[in-house]
């Protein structure tokens, strides 16, 4: 990021450019930011696509749901006994979004021993030992999240499928997008979803490799969802074929450690787990049943980013070596690199999230316009990295200026970096492909944060 210095001066040079009319604008923002490095060009995509095809395009234009299950969506909830919908859907909505992570006995305990030593230090307050007790029972229910577990029944089902649907169709489409975009050559054959829900992903994968994919095992504690997935697939019936043959379900992770999955996937369910305990044992089993790619989707909040930063710590730093499978784990995305992420050690923590815009379910009180689905995502894959795919990642929408673009980007030395990029600094390709580039892509270029630092970021020059 841009040191404070930095910004400081870029608002001063701004003022004395207005007063002396001399700076050229594009050239003061350029200096913030010293020049990159050329183009990644490794696979000559400058000589063969234009720049808006460059390999680190990665975005999806508008995702729409299947017609069938949109249709099979609208079907049920029609037929459903359900009321108000609406406002129980945006009831569920906001619930979703602003829901807390459990807090952890230990932090319990901290902050009542924390609560006890601050009332005993008042003398204003000092009381008998079973009003002490009771003032801090007190104190902690005022000020302590209460988690509580979500009992998908067959009416909440409906609920969240009406609010969650195509939402979530649009997050899982995404991550897999990546994956297929940057290695087309992989065709998975068998398919694991961790808290499937209303089977989302099911469809999502379909979508994407339903020429390949075999089998698709769908795995949620809430017999309800599965009954509700299923009957999705059967176009809102009880009978007959399902669009995506070769589906199963079950209630339980399946615990042979000799089975595993081509890609194994948990979209908005490790949020769901009561403990910190619970969450490392569910993201263990998904690792070990991991053949080459796990994805984890969480909202993209603060809370749903450190969750899938410790996963993804947990699986890095894992000693834990599976007999039949003893590949290493490397991050394969968004992360361009295995260390520490800088959003979370920032003195400003932020959540690493992303966009895509979708199409939602014509429901009859939907406003019929684009949606966009935030989220935060982390893709591990077995094996090695591939240095060619070490670019920096976009992490914040592109500002696009006249003759400069910004670009925040997470680079692979571990570091964030605001770029500003001018086609005579830094050259044509590399501003060409800047300025085609959105939140979430890759920038092809070649070590763009070794370098020293800018001089604008000292004291500016007199004037």
């Amino acid at each position: 990021m841009v040191a404070a210095s930095g910004l400081k001066y870029l608002l001063t040079l701004g003022g004395w450019r207005r007063g002396r009319g001399v700076v050229p604008q594009s050239r003061a923002l350029a200096i913030l930011v010293p020049g990159m490095s050329q183009v990644d060009n490794k696979s000559d995509f400058l000589e063969k696509k234009p720049h808006r095809q460059h390999p680190g395009i990665l975005q999806l234009p508008h995702v729409r749901l299947p017609q069938a299950l949109a249709n099979a969506a609208q079907l049920l909830l029609l037929e459903s006994s359900v009321s108000n919908v609406e406002k129980q859907v945006q009831a569920l909505t906001n619930y979703l979004w602003s829901r807390h992570l459990p807090v952890e006995p230990e932090e319990l305990q901290r902050r009542a021993m924390h609560l006890e030593k601050k009332f005993l230090e008042n003398p204003d307050r000092a009381q008998a030992e079973e009003k002490l007790h009771g003032a801090v029972l007190s104190a902690l229910r005022r000020t302590t999240y209460h988690w509580q577990e979500l009992r998908y029944n067959e009416k909440l089902s409906l609920v969240y499928m009406a609010a969650r649907l195509d939402g979530g169709f649009a997050a899982v489409s995404r991550a897999f997008h990546e994956i297929r975009a940057r290695i087309p050559e992989f065709q998975p054959q068998t398919l694991m979803d961790f808290g499937s829900g209303t089977g989302s992903v099911t469809w999502a994968a379909h979508n994407t490799w339903g020429q390949s994919l075999r089998e698709y095992m769908c795995v949620d504690s809430s017999a309800a969802m599965l009954d509700l997935a299923e009957r999705l697939l059967k176009g809102g019936s009880e009978s007959g074929e399902p669009y995506v043959p070769g589906v199963f379900f079950r209630q339980f992770l399946p615990v042979s450690p000799k089975v595993q999955f081509d890609v194994v996937v948990s979209a908005f369910s490790l949020s769901e787990l009561p403990s910190k305990a619970d969450c490392t044992e569910v993201v263990q089993t998904l690792w070990r049943k991991t053949s080459h790619f796990l994805i984890l989707v969480e909202n993209g909040t603060k809370a749903g980013h450190r969750l899938l930063m410790d996963a993804r710590d947990l699986v890095l730093k894992g000693k834990e070596k599976s007999p039949l499978d003893p590949r290493p784990g490397f991050v394969f995305a968004p992360c361009p690199h295995e260390l520490p992420c800088p959003q979370l050690t920032a003195s400003k923590p932020l959540a690493c999230s992303f966009s895509q815009a979708y199409h939602p379910i014509p429901f009859s009180w939907m406003n019929k316009k684009p949606k966009e689905e935030k989220f935060s995502l982390v893709i591990l894959a077995r094996g090695s990295p591939e240095e060619a795919h070490r670019w920096p990642r976009i992490t914040q929408p592109v500002l696009k200026r006249p003759r400069h673009v910004h670009c925040h980007l997470c680079c692979p030395d571990g570091h964030m970096q605001h770029a500003v990029i001018t086609a005579r600094r830094h050259g044509r390709d590399l501003y060409r492909c800047a300025r085609v580039s959105s939140w979430g892509d890759l920038l092809p270029v070649i070590t763009p944060s070794d370098l020293p630092p800018s001089p604008a970021q000292n004291d500016p020059p007199e004037g």
